[in-house]
């Protein structure tokens, strides 16, 4: 049966966001700090970064594969495929290259009306203006029975979150804190009513928070 699933990386305090970003470094040196634990996976290496052999193998890892087992589509926002950065380039294909990490078909929400995009790893990027509910309709149509995840950024999250759309949350939660950004709980309290949750430590204090309907 398709779950629709999220998985993001979260701070101590809450947050899927940091400020700190310049022109000089787009993402900033707190992002490095809060997706340390998941780009030093194993998975992370072979998947994103096409680099075999390394990487980490324990608890983090573990939550890694997870990720990308038996995902069949993705929703995404603008700003994760980059719209936000390279508004105004036309040839713009995202932050991942030639080489995906998904391979399969994924829906990015915008306003701005754009011509999808076919890949050569068999990723297609579709541009869609849709509520939480038409974007949903058209990636399980497209996950062919497997499961779609709600990819991110937090706000987007929050979106599918708030119309209950969302069967299966994973936070990894960095022991950081970062004090401001995108809080991905903002608005949501009681959200763990209808949710069974359970949790596993990793061997660098990463908190692996699981909630299940």
């Amino acid at each position: 049966m398709m779950a629709v699933r999220v998985d993001l990386n979260i701070s101590l305090d809450g947050y899927a966001t940091t400020t700190d970003q310049t022109p000089e470094n787009p993402f900033g040196e707190d992002w490095a700090r809060l997706v340390e634990p998941y780009v030093a996976t194993r998975t992370f290496q072979e998947r994103v970064m096409h680099q075999s052999g390394t990487g980490t193998t324990g608890v983090d890892d573990k939550y890694a594969a997870a990720y990308f087992e038996g995902i069949g589509a993705e929703i995404m926002g603008a700003g994760m495929f980059g719209l936000h950065n390279f508004p105004d380039d036309p040839d713009w294909k995202g932050w991942w290259g030639d080489e995906t990490p998904f391979h399969y078909p994924v829906f990015v929400l915008t306003h701005t009306p754009r011509p999808s995009i076919d890949m050569p790893d068999g990723t297609r990027f579709e541009f869609l203006s849709a509520s939480p509910q038409d974007a949903l309709e058209r990636a399980a149509d497209a996950a062919g029975g497997q499961d779609v995840r709600i990819g991110g950024g937090p706000t987007v999250v929050r979106e599918f979150l708030e119309a209950g759309l969302v069967d299966r949350i994973h936070v990894g939660v960095t022991p950081i804190l970062l004090g401001r950004g995108t809080n991905l709980w903002e608005g949501l309290r009681g959200l763990e009513e209808g949710y069974g949750a359970s949790a596993e430590a990793a061997e660098n204090g990463v908190m692996h928070l699981t909630f299940s309907r």
